[in-house]
């Protein structure tokens, strides 16, 4: 379907990402209004809208402006087979995670409510206090990354890819920019047996965002995202927008099968 009759919406707080998405926009003729508030635009009710920002943003805005944002499941990655993970995941409540006697990687699946990172243990977490204990968590073995890759992909196809790490350090550029040739072909074969096992519990959403990362003993997974909350790296912005415009777009253009994947919009009360 046409775009050029829709608009990109930008949450106000634009980063490079955005800058870049709005540029590629332009070039194909698809309007792009960046937000000036956490209010919907006056004039976009009723009129076809796609989003880019983050969560907070899409929660303001995208059940007034009927919108579709998809992101994969909280149990994903922990649905994928361990020879994918290279550790075990589990997917648990916050309350379970503050039981945990020794090292762990912890992190909520989709929104940042707390910082994802290795804690010493489960008291190193944030309490009753801060965060209710129903929170759902992912809760690691921990696994060092030598480099990590973000993966934009659209109908189970890789489309664009960056490496955004190296040795746990932001680093960022094209795959085959610092590698051997093999290497770069290592990573989408490997995305390719990823993406083939995305059956079941373990389906994506038809536009999604995927991590891996080499570790010692192989690739592996290291998470899935939201596109439309995702920063592009060194990927092709042009590639970027494709799978923005489908991760996040009018709700009665949303197949049928991306149903599952619906991010649960609050009403907004203004």
């Amino acid at each position: 379907m046409s775009t050029t009759d829709a608009t990109l919406l930008l949450a106000p707080r634009i980063n490079e990402t955005g800058l870049q998405l709005r540029t590629a926009a332009g070039r194909r003729g698809l309007r792009a209004h960046t937000a000036a508030s956490w209010r919907a635009p006056q004039g976009l009710a009723g009129t076809r809208v796609h989003l880019y920002g983050g969560p907070l943003f899409a929660d303001a805005v995208g059940r007034e402006l009927g919108l579709a944002p998809l992101e994969p499941s909280d149990g994903w990655l922990a649905a994928l087979p361990r020879e994918l993970t290279l550790r075990r995941v589990e997917l648990t409540t916050l309350a379970e995670a503050r039981r945990l006697p020794g090292p762990a990687f912890v992190k909520a699946p989709a929104d940042k409510h707390f910082t994802a990172r290795v804690y010493p243990d489960g008291s190193a977490l944030p309490g009753p206090e801060l965060l209710d204990g129903a929170t759902p968590v992912l809760v690691s073995e921990v696994v060092r990354f030598d480099t990590e890759f973000r993966l934009f992909v659209l109908d189970g196809t890789v489309r664009a890819a960056s490496r955004y790490a190296r040795g746990g350090e932001l680093s960022v550029a094209a795959p085959e920019s610092d590698t051997q040739k093999s290497d770069a072909q290592e990573l989408l074969a490997f995305a390719a047996d990823v993406l083939a096992a995305a059956t079941g519990p373990a389906a994506l959403p038809s536009a999604a965002v995927v991590d891996l990362g080499r570790t010692p003993h192989g690739w592996a997974v290291i998470e899935a995202n939201a596109a439309w909350a995702s920063g592009g790296y060194a990927c092709d912005p042009d590639a970027v927008l494709d799978v923005v415009l489908r991760a996040a777009g009018p709700l009665p253009e949303l197949p049928p099968t991306d149903r599952p994947f619906l991010r649960p919009l609050p009403e907004v009360i203004r």
